[in-house]
């Protein structure tokens, strides 16, 4: 029975991470075919035309995100967003949120991973501010960085400000930091994970 169980177990480690995956990209198809599909006249439509909509609308949006009376436009708009309380909150959660993926330069807005040395603890984190310029004064750290520290296997983490001398650099991107801290070290991506079995196969 024992076998069974764990046999069970090892193939839902295999499928359920690609069914999760394969089910967010048919949601956002859909999505996108649903809502785009139905301003496309009947006469011209064709199955696929909301997803291939929905992909030139974006890439047109990053054509016009270089010139500046876009981003003027575009920041008198997120102005009025600020104004509505519960849009205001989901919208600067979300756009924070995107800070973690590459930027048009190639690299994420939070981009350096360290060590942070937490009551004795040390626990993997994200730097998310060095410069508080702009900041309320009492938010302002005197030789601190803010670091961001996930928690394992959930959406959340703590944000906090620690000496610098606690924070130690470590060459993980963004992606590997987070999957570390969030698989409770289970796994950092494919480059680090099979190098412990490479150097075992080494050794036998």
């Amino acid at each position: 029975m024992k076998t069974i169980v764990k046999v069970l177990l090892r193939g839902l480690a295999v499928v359920l991470p690609v069914v999760v995956t394969l089910y967010v990209l048919w949601w956002l198809g859909s999505t996108a075919e649903g809502l785009l599909g139905e301003l496309i006249p009947q006469q011209y439509y064709v199955p696929g035309m909301g997803i291939l909509s929905a992909l030139v609308v974006v890439f047109a949006v990053g054509l016009l995100a270089g010139f500046w009376v876009f981003n003027t436009l575009f920041a008198w708009a997120e102005k009025l967003l600020e104004r509505i309380p519960l849009v205001k909150t989901l919208y600067s959660s979300v756009k924070d949120l995107m800070g973690f993926f590459p930027s048009a330069e190639g690299k994420p807005a939070f981009n350096r991973a360290v060590v942070a040395n937490v009551a004795g603890a040390r626990i993997v984190g994200l730097v998310t501010r060095e410069d508080f310029s702009g900041l309320p004064e009492a938010l302002h750290g005197k030789d601190e960085v803010l670091v961001y520290l996930p928690m394992s296997y959930q959406l959340g983490g703590f944000t906090v400000w620690l000496p610098r001398r606690e924070v130690t650099p470590v060459e993980l991107t963004a992606a590997e930091a987070m999957r570390f801290a969030m698989t409770g070290g289970m796994t950092t991506g494919e480059t680090h994970a099979t190098a412990p079995a490479a150097e075992a196969e080494k050794t036998e």
